[in-house]
C-alpha cells in the first residue's frame, strides 16, 4: 500500500520513472509501474472526439537514453510465457450453445474476472487493460507515435521466427482452432438441418480447414514466415471463406421456413463470429510491402487488448443472440396481428361480436375469482385457483374465436413493424409511407377500440347478472364484503391501479412472446409433420383423424399455451404480492368492468355518485394503460428485431396526428376515407 501511497504523488512520466527506477519502489511489484504508467494517460472521462497523445513518453525515452535502456530490459522480464493463442481464439467468442449458460458464465467472468498464470501475456493485459473502455481511448492514439514508440523500444517485427510460443505462431495456432471448432460444430445434425441445400455438397468448413493446414506448412517452412496478397493460398482461403459465410447466411435465412430455436441460433451465432475472427487474423499473415510487417506487429498487440477487455461483453452478447430468434417470434405475432386489424363494417362488427363473447366470459370469470376468495385456503391455493379459473376462461375465449381486447396490441405491434420494415426495402417516398401508416394505424386503432367497447359493455351486465342470479338462488350477496374494495381498487388516484394495469399490460406482452416462441419452436422441430405422420396415432385414430389433429395443433397450440400462461401470470401475481408483503397485483380492463358490477351490486347500488363516476374513469385509464404498456413494448421489441431505427417512431406519431386532425372518425369507425 505504501509503493502505491508513494506513487500517487507522480503526475508526469518523468516522476514515475525517476520514483520507479531510481527509488526502486515496484521491486516486489513490478507490474505496477507498467499500470501506473497507463493510468497516466488514461483519460479520467471518455469523450469520443479526444485524441490521446503519448508524445510525452516517447519525447521522454528520446532524451533519456539510460532510462529507455532500462525501460526495455523491464518490459522484457514482464512476460516470460508468450502463450496467447486460446485469447486470439476465444475472446469475445460464443463459448456454448446454450444462451442462458453463456450469459451465467459471462456475469460470474465480469464481476470476478479469470486470472491465468502471472507470467502469461494474458495476465498482463488482464493487469493493465482492465477496463472495458481501454481500447476505445487506445484507439485514439496517433498511429505514427505508437510506431515511434515501437522503433524506440526496439521490438522486432513478428515474422523473424515462427518458433514456439513466439507472436507469428500463436497467430498460426489460434486459425487452426478456429477452423477445427467450425468445421466441427458445422457437421453436427442441428446445424446441417438449418441448410439442406448443402447436404450432398462438401462441406466448405472442412476445406478451410485444409487450406490452413497447407498455410500453416507454408508460412513454418517458408524463410520469411509471411505471404503475399495474391498467393494462391490466401485466394484459396478467401474462396472458401466466402462458402463457409454463404452456408451461415443460407441457414439464418431458412429460419423463416424451418423456424429456429436459442440453442442453433447461438451455434450458427458462434460459427458467424469465428469466420470474423478467422479473416482479422489471416490479414496478419499477408505482407505485400515491408511497411505491412510494422503494420501487422502493432496490429496484433491492439487486437490482444481489443478482445481482452471485450471478452464478456453481455450488451453484445444479448442483441446478437437475441435479435433472430426475437425476429420469428414477431413474424408469428405480425401474422396473427391481422386478423385484429378490421376494414370494413362487417370486419368491423365481427371484431365488436367477437369481443362481446369474449366479454360475456370474463363476466362468469370475475365472479368465479370472487367466489375462490371466499375460500379460507393458503395463499399459494389462491393462486392456484384464480390461475385455474383466469386460464381456462382464456383459452375457451381464444378456441370458439372470441376475443379478449388487450391481446391485440401485442400482435398489431408486429404488424406494423413488418409493415414498415417492408416499405423501407421497397424506398418507398417517406410521404407516401408514413402517411399509409397512419391510415393503418386508424384501422388497429378503431379495431381495439371496438373490442375494448364490446368487452366492457357486455362484461359489466353479465357480471350483475351471474351474481344476482347466485343471490336469487342461494339468498347470498356474495359480493357485499368485497364492495368497498371493488370500488376503492379502480380508483387511478388514490389506489395503486395504474401500476397494477403496467403489470398487467407486462404480462400481455410476455403471453405474445410466448405465442411466438412456441409457434417457432413447433415449425422448427416439425411438430405437426410428427403427429400427422405418427404411426400410432394414424393406425389407432386413421388418417384423415391424425391429420385434422395434427392441422389443429399447428393452428392453436401456441395460442393455447400463450392464453394460459397468461391466466397463470394473472392468477398467481396477486397471492405472491400477498406472500412477499408487497402491494402487487393486475387491473385489466374488462375484469375492472366487471369487478365494478360486483362492487356496485354487493353495495346495493348504493354508492355516491361521484365515486362511480371517478372508478368508471379508473376502468377506461386501466384499460389505456393496459394498452399503451404492451404496445410499446411489443413496437420496441419488433423495431429491435427488424433493425428499424426508433426515429421512426416518431416521424410515424407525427403523421399519426395529422392524419387524425384530418379524419378524427376513422380512428373510431370504419369511414370511407376521402384522402
Amino acid at each position: 500500500m505504501n509503493v502505491r501511497h508513494q506513487f500517487q504523488k507522480s503526475s508526469t512520466v518523468k516522476e514515475l520513472f525517476e520514483n520507479h527506477f531510481e527509488n526502486n519502489l515496484y521491486a516486489d511489484h513490478k507490474l505496477l509501474f507498467l499500470i501506473d504508467l497507463v493510468h497516466v494517460f488514461r483519460p479520467k472521462k471518455e469523450r469520443s472526439n479526444d485524441v490521446i497523445s503519448i508524445g510525452e513518453l516517447i519525447r521522454f525515452l528520446e532524451v533519456h537514453s539510460e532510462f529507455n535502456l532500462l525501460f526495455k530490459k523491464y518490459l522484457k522480464t514482464l512476460i516470460k510465457k508468450n502463450k496467447f493463442s486460446r485469447l486470439l481464439s476465444d475472446s469475445g467468442i460464443i463459448s456454448d450453445n446454450q444462451f442462458f449458460k453463456e450469459i451465467r458464465t459471462r456475469l460470474f467472468d465480469k464481476l470476478l474476472p479469470y486470472q491465468p498464470e502471472k507470467d502469461t501475456l494474458q495476465y498482463v493485459l488482464n493487469q493493465v487493460f482492465y477496463l472495458s473502455s481501454d481500447p476505445v481511448w487506445i484507439d485514439t492514439i496517433p498511429y505514427d507515435e505508437i510506431v515511434l514508440l515501437f522503433k524506440l523500444l526496439g521490438f522486432d517485427d513478428i515474422y523473424t521466427t515462427v518458433k514456439d510460443e513466439t507472436a507469428l505462431s500463436e497467430i498460426i495456432l489460434a486459425m487452426q482452432l478456429l477452423a477445427q471448432r467450425m468445421s466441427g460444430r458445422a457437421l453436427e445434425n442441428d446445424v446441417i438441418k438449418m441448410v439442406p441445400e448443402f447436404s450432398n455438397l462438401e462441406s466448405p468448413f472442412l476445406a478451410l480447414e485444409n487450406e490452413l493446414n497447407q498455410l500453416e506448412l507454408s508460412l513454418r517452412n517458408s524463410k520469411h514466415h509471411f505471404v503475399q496478397s495474391n498467393d494462391l493460398f490466401i485466394k484459396q482461403f478467401l474462396m472458401f471463406h466466402k462458402q463457409c459465410n454463404a452456408y451461415i447466411d443460407k441457414a439464418f435465412l431458412n429460419s423463416s421456413k424451418y423456424g429456429i430455436t436459442l440453442s442453433v441460433n447461438q451455434s450458427l451465432l458462434r460459427i458467424r463470429q469465428q469466420l470474423e475472427r478467422l479473416k482479422e487474423l489471416i490479414a496478419l499473415v499477408i505482407v505485400d510491402e515491408d511497411k505491412d510487417k510494422l503494420k501487422n506487429s502493432i496490429s496484433i498487440l491492439l487486437k490482444l487488448i481489443k478482445y481482452n477487455c471485450y471478452k464478456n461483453n453481455i450488451r453484445k452478447l444479448l442483441a446478437e443472440s437475441t435479435q433472430l430468434v426475437s425476429y420469428e417470434i414477431t413474424q408469428h405475432t405480425a401474422k396473427s396481428g391481422q386478423k385484429y386489424i378490421t376494414d370494413g363494417y362487417k370486419e368491423y362488427f365481427k371484431m365488436l361480436y367477437a369481443a362481446l363473447g369474449g366479454g360475456v366470459i370474463v363476466g362468469f370469470l370475475c365472479v368465479f375469482k370472487l367466489l375462490f376468495s371466499k375460500l379460507q385456503v393458503s395463499e399459494f391455493n389462491h393462486a392456484f385457483l384464480y390461475s385455474f379459473n383466469y386460464a381456462f376462461g382464456f383459452v375457451v375465449i381464444f378456441l370458439l374465436g372470441y376475443t379478449l381486447a388487450t391481446k391485440q396490441p401485442a400482435m398489431t405491434a408486429a404488424t406494423i413493424a413488418q409493415t414498415l420494415e417492408e416499405g423501407m426495402k421497397k424506398q418507398v417516398n417517406l410521404v407516401d409511407k408514413h402517411k399509409s401508416f397512419a391510415k393503418l394505424f386508424a384501422r388497429i386503432f378503431r379495431t381495439q377500440y371496438i373490442a375494448f367497447v364490446g368487452n366492457v359493455l357486455i362484461a359489466f351486465p353479465v357480471a350483475i347478472f351471474v351474481v344476482w342470479f347466485f343471490d336469487f338462488l342461494t339468498g347470498q350477496n356474495i359480493a357485499v364484503s368485497k364492495s368497498e374494495k371493488l370500488i376503492n381498487d379502480l380508483n387511478p388516484i388514490y389506489s395503486l391501479a395504474l401500476l397494477h394495469a403496467a403489470i398487467a399490460g407486462v404480462f400481455l406482452f410476455l403471453s405474445g412472446i410466448i405465442s411466438g416462441s412456441i409457434s417457432n419452436r413447433n415449425k422448427h422441430f416439425q411438430v405437426a409433420y410428427r403427429i400427422q405422420e405418427n404411426p400410432f396415432l394414424k393406425q389407432t385414430f386413421g388418417i384423415l383423424k391424425t391429420q385434422k389433429m395434427a392441422n389443429w395443433v399447428d393452428k392453436n397450440w401456441a395460442g393455447v399455451i400463450s392464453n394460459m400462461w397468461f391466466g397463470i401470470f394473472l392468477g398467481s401475481i396477486g397471492p405472491l404480492g400477498v406472500f412477499l408483503g408487497l402491494n402487487i397485483d393486475i387491473r385489466h380492463i374488462t375484469f375492472a368492468s366487471g369487478n365494478l358490477a360486483l362492487g356496485l351490486y354487493g353495495a346495493n347500488f348504493n354508492i355516491d355518485f361521484w365515486t362511480v363516476v371517478v372508478a368508471v374513469f379508473g376502468v377506461f385509464c386501466i384499460g389505456f394503460i393496459n394498452f399503451i404498456i404492451s404496445f410499446t413494448l411489443s413496437m420496441l421489441l419488433a423495431f429491435r428485431s427488424r433493425n428499424i431505427p426508433l426515429s421512426e417512431l416518431y416521424l410515424l406519431n407525427k403523421s399519426i396526428w395529422s392524419y387524425f386532425k384530418t379524419a378524427p372518425l376513422n380512428f373510431f369507425f370504419p369511414l370511407k376515407d376521402k384522402n
